[in-house]
């Protein structure tokens, strides 16, 4: 049988993923990839919230979990298909190559 896991356990699992996430966001150049490491960023701090949430017995922090999740939902339709529309246009396009989306 195993042993209850702590909280700790999944602060700890949330920062890691938070940090792989800002990692990748910072050292990758490709828009797919950092639109994916923010993706793991925003759901590390969901694992953050729903933590506390169950910790402090509060609802409050599953309440924010889900407005996270709309942002991200919003987020994955607007910007997915602005960065899939780029790659279209060119395979090897970086993210200083979407500089041309300003006015």
């Amino acid at each position: 049988m195993l042993a209850a896991v702590s909280s700790g356990w999944y602060l700890s699992l949330g920062a890691v993923l938070f940090a792989m996430g800002a990692a990748g966001l910072m050292v990758r150049r490709n828009p797919l990839v950092m639109f994916m490491c923010i993706e793991l960023m925003l759901n590390a701090v969901n694992l953050t919230f729903v933590t506390f949430a169950r910790r402090l017995d509060d609802v409050g922090g599953q309440v924010v979990v889900f407005f996270v999740l709309v942002v991200a939902a919003a987020e994955v339709v607007v910007g997915l298909g602005i960065i899939v529309s780029i790659l279209r246009r060119s395979p090897a396009a970086t993210a200083d190559d979407a500089s041309y989306l300003r006015g």
